[in-house]
Parts: C-alpha cells; sequence; structure tokens
C-alpha cells in the first residue's frame, strides 16, 4: 500500500498550505510542554520501558508496571504483536479499512486472513453477528481499532463486552489499537486489555496528544507469557527506546490534564466546524465520527468526477491534501480528512478547496 511515498512528509510540507492529510493533531513543540532535558543521562534504559513510566500508563488502565511494555510507537507495537503471535497459516480476522500495518505485517508473513468489512451503508458498524460466526471454534487473532482509523467509529461499551464473551468463549486473541481511545467524544469503554488476560491493546503519544515525533507507544495485556515474548521481539527489533522520547511522555503524562485539555477544546471545534462544512454541501456524503481525529467521507456520485484529475487539482493547484481512499483499499469514492491538524481558518479553507477541485474534476 503506496502511503508512505504519499505521505505530506514525503511531498514536502513547503508545497501544502492545508493539510487534511493528517491522521492526529498538530505536532507540538518541547516548548509547549515546558520540558527540559539537559541534565538527562543518554543511557541504555529499561528494555521494558521506564519503570516510572510503565506505573503511570499501568495506573491510568488499572493494570501493574509489568503488563505495559513500551515501545517506539504504535506501529513497532503491532510489528512485534503480528511477528510474534502469527505464522505461515494462522487465523487473522481483522477489520477493513484499516491501519496499512494491520494488513500488510500479517499479508508478509503469510497470515490466512478473513475480513470483517466496515461499509458506508451500515454507518461502518462492526457486525457482531458476522463477528460470531467467523471466529467460531477458529482460535484466530482479531484485530480491530477503536475509535476507527480512518471512519473515526467508535464502540459502544456494551459492543466491546460483547466481543470479550466471544473472544473468550473461543479461544480466541483480540488486539485492539486504542490510539484514539482519549479522544472519544461519546462514552469510552473501559480499556480492553484490563477486561481480559486474552486481549492486547496497543496506544501512542503520536495521535491524540500531537507528539509522532518522540516515536513512544505501548502494549498492554495481562498475559505474562506473551509479554515476555513481546519483549524478547522488541529486544531483537531495537533493544530498548530512546531515553529522551520516553522523559519526554512521562512529563506529558504527569501534566496530561493541563497539556491535553486544549487539544480536546480544539479537536471539538473543528469537528463542530466540519459537521458544519457537511450538512452545507451535496457533493460529500459521510458518517459523522464518534471520536478521533479524523473521518472518511465519499463523493456521492463519482460516476460525475475525474477523482484523479480532483486529487491532481486539489494538491497542485489549492495546495490542500488529504488521504486518497486508496490508503485503505478504498475505492477513489472516498478519502479521509483529518481535522486536527490545523487550525479551523485553515481547515475551513482546506473543506471549501475540496468542493472548488471536485468542481472542477467533473465529467462533461
Amino acid at each position: 500500500m503506496p502511503i508512505e511515498i504519499e505521505s505530506p512528509e514525503g511531498l514536502g510540507y513547503e508545497k501544502i498550505e492545508c493539510n487534511l492529510s493528517e491522521s492526529s493533531f498538530m505536532d507540538q513543540k518541547l516548548s509547549d510542554l515546558g520540558f527540559d532535558p539537559e541534565n538527562l543521562v543518554l543511557f541504555y534504559g529499561d528494555h521494558k520501558g521506564k519503570k516510572e513510566l510503565r506505573e503511570h500508563i499501568a495506573s491510568e488502565h488499572g493494570l501493574n508496571l509489568d503488563q505495559v511494555l513500551v515501545t517506539p510507537g504504535a506501529a513497532t507495537a503491532l510489528f512485534i504483536v503480528s511477528t510474534t503471535l502469527l505464522e505461515k497459516g494462522s487465523p487473522l480476522l481483522v477489520a477493513r479499512p484499516n491501519y496499512a500495518t494491520n494488513l500488510e505485517t500479517p499479508r508478509l508473513i503469510g497470515a490466512e486472513i478473513s475480513y470483517i468489512e466496515l461499509k458506508f451503508e451500515n454507518r461502518f458498524e462492526l457486525d457482531i453477528e458476522f463477528l460470531t460466526k467467523k471466529i467460531e471454534k477458529k482460535n484466530c487473532l482479531v484485530s480491530l481499532t477503536y475509535p476507527h482509523n480512518p471512519t473515526g467509529v467508535t464502540l459502544k461499551p456494551e459492543q466491546l463486552f460483547r466481543i470479550v464473551e466471544l473472544i473468550e468463549k473461543n479461544n480466541c486473541i483480540l488486539l485492539i489499537d486504542e490510539t484514539y481511545r482519549e479522544m472519544s467524544f461519546e462514552e469510552r469503554p473501559p480499556p480492553a486489555a484490563s477486561l481480559s488476560d486474552r486481549i492486547i491493546s496497543i496506544s501512542s503519544m503520536s495521535k491524540s496528544f500531537g507528539l509522532p515525533g518522540i516515536r513512544i507507544g505501548w502494549i498492554i495485556c495481562k498475559n505474562k507469557y506473551w509479554m515476555e515474548s513481546f519483549l524478547a521481539a522488541k529486544e531483537q527489533i531495537c533493544i530498548t527506546n530512546s531515553v529522551i522520547d520516553e522523559e519526554i511522555a512521562l512529563h506529558y503524562l504527569r501534566n496530561k490534564q493541563a497539556l491535553f485539555n486544549p487539544v480536546l477544546e480544539r479537536i471539538k471545534r473543528n469537528f463542530n466546524l466540519l459537521t458544519e462544512f457537511m450538512n452545507g454541501q451535496k457533493c460529500l456524503d459521510w458518517v459523522p465520527p464518534g471520536g478521533g481525529c479524523v473521518s472518511f467521507p465519499r463523493v456521492r456520485e463519482p460516476e460525475k468526477f475525474d477523482m484523479d484529475r480532483f486529487h491532481e487539482i486539489l494538491l497542485n493547484d489549492y495546495a490542500t491534501y488529504i488521504g486518497k481512499g486508496s490508503w485503505f483499499e478504498m475505492d477513489s469514492r472516498y478519502m479521509r480528512i483529518g481535522y486536527g491538524w490545523e487550525q479551523p481558518q485553515k481547515l475551513s479553507k482546506g473543506l471549501e478547496n475540496i468542493l472548488k477541485a471536485l468542481d472542477r474534476s467533473r465529467i462533461d
């Protein structure tokens, strides 16, 4: 999946005025955090992650520090889980559309993959009955992401509890990426890994907190054997994390209320702006997100537009960038619009540019 070669950093940020392709809050500066690393000793850190950082993460999830493994970002955490638990022929049930790592790594391993197709017509809702039929007596790994990327759809607590029952009844494993959990607009389910020793939760400092540059994520799981295996895999990949990154993450989490509240306020303000835009136009249709900072609209009448020309005009003539549907193995009528990155004025301009580019890409 050619996501990275089409990433905004790959294209060059200087070409983009309105960046609506990002799936995270705007990148933060060290000066925003009030963090001073001057006296930090640059040593090999704890292979599991800094003890105080693991203790802080564990306390927020009602777990203990040995049930937390800190990794260089959520992407590495997902890679560790897949390469540890899957082998050629392993049954995997994964939701689609999805973040590329959840699809590409299992494919490379040769896992036997079945897909839970999340469909626009069903408001991208997870079909629990379909899930029930697919996992029965299969001992498979089930891979989900909630709040969902790219749609922003969320799981209700009662849905999560039902899934946990299915996982335990069928002796399966649930891998759930909860990177956007802090950004849920509605009632948040409890951390999934706190509910069962057959559940693995993944999260990071990147998306909700706007700190992708420190590359800090984590795996949370109550299964001691799996956690030892994940640690062994991490040690083969990178041994330990950057101690600077870990210190910044710990500083942020210790001051999360003061640092994160402004983030939530802007996300909600931008979401309201996006909702007003979507309600006021007729070219696009969407399922309103229930959390996160991304949405996944689609063109109402795709046969009337040249979508390749649309993306070309949008970037080259209007310096506006969005995520293509092809990034998520969806057809070209879909687009991911991130609404957490830009300030409200730039977001509004970018949204209007989308309509202008669509108008210019109409097929006569």
